[in-house]
């Protein structure tokens, strides 16, 4: 039998294997680090996308807000006109009240009282100042007020008269009532 020493070609296909082995394991590796590097960049992508959507996102909320600072500034804006326009209804309501009180008190003064001042303490209340021949005429005007239909509760806050002279002062207080447009006022002197 023939003696064939097979270790220099068995260490030369060794060799040859681990050469196969080494460029298999790095072109493995090579494949590896590319689908790697792919799942990065795809990731990269990703999160690029989404900031770039949340960037968008920012600015449109951000002109959102600007819109919601508008409208509410114009809210404002509606709000004191609408107040300034319920002043201007209730003034012009009003109007003719005054021209009904001048007209009452005018039509309701017996004789022998005259006038010196005559104020609005309160949103409804009326003060009469003035001067009276004599205490009866107060009284009379007071009786006069009371069966007014504009005013009520007429009350009286001091008379008084100097020794010397028959002249009283008086200070009166009065309600005032709002009529109805429909209703006719009562001139019953």
């Amino acid at each position: 039998m023939t003696r064939i020493n097979l270790l220099p070609w068995r260490e030369s296909r060794r060799l040859e294997k681990n050469k196969e082995f080494y460029v298999a394991m790095g072109f493995c590796l090579l494949i590896a680090a590319g689908i790697g590097f792919g799942g990065y960049k795809y990731v990269e992508d990703k999160a690029n996308f989404q900031a770039k959507r949340n960037a968008r996102l920012n600015s449109e909320i951000a002109l959102l807000a600007e819109e919601l600072k508008a409208i509410a500034k114009l809210e404002e804006t509606k709000s004191d006109l609408l107040s300034r326009m319920d002043i201007i209804q209730e003034l012009q309501g009003k109007r003719p009240q005054i021209v009904h009180t001048f007209q009452e008190i005018a039509t309701r003064i017996p004789d022998g009282i005259y006038l010196t001042s005559m104020k609005q303490t309160r949103e409804n209340t009326l003060e009469l100042m003035g001067l009276a021949e004599s205490n009866a005429r107060v009284s009379a005007l007071m009786r006069r007020m009371d069966s007014s239909d504009y005013f009520t509760k007429p009350v009286l806050d001091s008379i008084t008269s100097e020794k010397d002279s028959m002249i009283s002062t008086f200070k009166l207080d009065l309600q005032q009532q709002v009529l109805n447009d429909d209703a006719e006022p009562d001139d019953g002197i």
